[in-house]
């Protein structure tokens, strides 16, 4: 295990808004305090009317901590992927601990999409997600959302800002108010599972 990537340096990082990724070439791990940040309020997720019909359907099973190791190792399966063996082993650590969480979307048995991310008092620091199947990753978050909606969780936070992730009610604000909403989070507790 990497100390830089110990639980208790996990822990205390994201505690300060600091998050870890690795530089592509060098494998050095750089800490992340971006401004602005983005977040997904959870009342504000958009689904779209083919994601509610896929929703309504139940084309998908949908799970929760149930294959952690393979959500983490299929979000880092890319070609280029900043979650390498150290990252992997880190936040499976932290999983051991019940300190991240993932959620998981099969399809005829076949595990198909999913999300995994860290949880620090009411916050859910979202890390990577995945699909092998259309709209897997979307059903993914989805669902995420509502357990953390159901938990009475405070902050999912999303890192930096994409086109998808905007499509789908993402927002950025600064580090000034993300610092006061993550301090809120981290101070009132809530269970995942």
């Amino acid at each position: 295990m990497n100390d830089q990537l110990s639980p208790k340096v996990l822990y205390q990082a994201y505690c300060q808004g600091y998050f870890p990724m690795p530089d592509h070439v060098t494998n050095e791990i750089f800490w992340y305090r971006p401004d602005p940040r983005a977040i997904f309020p959870l009342d504000k997720f958009r689904v779209s009317r083919s994601l509610q019909k896929v929703i309504r359907k139940k084309f998908f099973e949908i799970t929760f901590n149930q294959a952690f190791n393979k959500v983490i190792h299929y979000c880092g399966s890319r070609k280029e992927s900043w979650i390498t063996k150290n990252f992997i082993n880190a936040y499976t650590e932290l999983h051991n601990l019940n300190q991240a969480h993932s959620v998981e979307v099969w399809l005829d048995g076949e595990l198909v999409g999913g999300v995994y991310g860290v949880h620090i008092g009411s916050a859910f620091f979202a890390e990577s997600m995945f699909f092998r199947a259309s709209n897997a990753s979307k059903v993914a978050l989805y669902f995420l959302i509502e357990k953390l909606k159901e938990k009475n969780f405070f902050l999912l936070e999303c890192q930096f800002m994409t086109d998808h992730l905007k499509s789908l009610g993402a927002e950025e604000i600064s580090d000034k108010d993300y610092i006061r909403l993550l301090q809120a989070a981290i101070n009132k507790a809530s269970l995942f599972t």
